[in-house]
């Protein structure tokens, strides 16, 4: 028997549909734009490929899944990398390869099952691969959030904190929706302050026009399209993470909502969804995308699991990105208060690797999770570099995740890992 104020299929009124929808999309919204802000890209080009991905994912699940799909953090190192070797053009190249990377591994579930990928990804490797992506981030999050043109700014690092102590209080002192929105409610206040302090440039409110297109970047229209082997090595290994925690973020919300989306629609459906969501997504310039925790967060709390709320939701993600007033303002967004909301975010990706470990009683009294845990975190963030030519090296959390993924396989005393991989509802990378 559903718990549910309105279950999967239930069609609201006009009024519910367009208050849930803003207030769903806005639980979203700090996440979304965070990640083109941190990497250089649109974050009108990020909502609106949200909402399109989400669309194409509803359509892919049978309307059977009220998920959102949001910029992805795991990509963020590697979109940067990316981005300094070829040109943003080459992130884009590379995340339409992570979307088709989904559509082959979603074939071969559909084909085989899903309990083979998680004997190859199991905890000890996922959980400290999450770490790094979290902790690897860390130095740029502080730097972002005290230092200006490379010199300490204590004014500017002044409105990180207010951001940061903002986002913390919200997250643990608040219930209900509140406490699913403390990104940007960190932004807002942190904004606010800002404009106080005076370092707050407001001309690029004043240049946009009302309305406005989005920045779109198009394959063979605004950079030439090239694949190579470093590109792919930088941004692919990726999806070791990223599709592991797409697996626990559909257990987790088939508990929410009292539905097994493992067997129906199927890890396949999901999975293809989040990988053409990708696709589109970078086709036209936009970060990759995931399914968020802060989704299913909020169906937890508003017990709304309305897939009409969740297309709502998505369809003011598409109308607010050519809204260029809004778009504007969020460009003079402060790098401190950037940098405030991350240390934050990072941390707490950072401690969702840990959490996993914990959750599925990781035993590091075992000398072989230790190890295997051990050269993945050491390797991810102090930033190992393995060159096989001059054009060619992986790097960073990409080479962790496919050494932990060696380890795994190779070193003695492994056991099967036919249980699905617990994780928790509130992270998302």
């Amino acid at each position: 028997m559903s718990n549910a104020v309105l279950d999967i299929h239930d069609k609201p009124t006009p009024v519910q549909l367009v208050t849930l929808s803003f207030q769903h999309m806005f639980a979203m919204f700090g996440s979304t734009i965070l990640v083109p802000q941190l990497v250089g890209l649109s974050p009108a080009i990020a909502l609106l490929t949200s909402g399109i991905a989400t669309l194409f994912f509803l359509l892919i699940t049978k309307f059977q899944v009220p998920a959102y799909l949001g910029s992805s953090f795991a990509f963020i190192a590697p979109i940067i990398i990316a981005t300094k070797s070829g040109g943003v053009g080459s992130a884009m190249i590379g995340a339409m390869a992570v979307g088709i990377t989904y559509g082959i591994v979603s074939l071969v579930i559909w084909k085989s099952g899903y309990k083979w990928i998680m004997k190859i990804l199991p905890p000890i490797v996922v959980g400290p691969v999450i770490m790094v992506i979290g902790l690897g981030l860390s130095g740029t999050a502080v730097n972002m959030a005290m230092n200006v043109d490379g010199e300490y700014s204590f004014l500017h690092f002044s409105a990180a904190l207010v951001t940061l102590f903002t986002a913390i209080i919200f997250t643990i002192a608040f219930k209900g929706i509140l406490s699913t929105m403390p990104i940007l409610i960190g932004l807002i206040v942190g904004y606010i302050y800002s404009m106080i302090i005076g370092i707050v440039d407001y001309s690029p409110i004043a240049k946009a026009n009302f309305f406005e297109m989005p920045d779109f970047l198009i394959p063979g229209v605004h950079y030439d399209f090239e694949i190579t082997t470093k590109l792919l090595l930088t941004m692919v290994p990726i999806v070791i993470v990223t599709i592991s925690e797409h697996i626990g973020h559909q257990l987790v919300l088939g508990k929410v909502v009292n539905r097994d989306y493992i067997k129906e629609p199927g890890l396949h459906r999901s999975l293809l969804g989040d990988g053409i969501g990708t696709f589109i997504s970078a086709l036209i310039g936009g970060p990759p995308k995931t399914t968020y925790g802060e989704n299913i967060g909020v169906l937890a709390i508003t017990r709304v699991y309305s897939v009409y709320v969740i297309a709502g939701a998505a369809v003011v993600a598409i109308l607010l990105s050519f809204f260029g007033k809004a778009m504007a303002v969020i460009a003079t967004i402060p790098t401190a208060v950037l940098g405030g909301v991350s240390i934050l975010l990072f941390g707490i990706i950072a401690a969702s690797g840990l959490r996993m470990l914990v959750d599925n009683h990781i035993d590091f009294g075992n000398s072989r999770n230790l190890v295997i845990a051990s050269v993945i975190l050491v390797i991810g963030i102090g930033g190992a570099k393995f060159v096989i030519s001059e054009s060619l090296s992986i790097e960073g959390m990409a080479l962790a995740a496919i050494i932990g993924v060696v380890l795994n396989a190779i070193l003695p005393g492994k056991k099967e890992a036919d249980i699905p991989i617990q994780h928790s509802k509130n992270t998302n990378s």
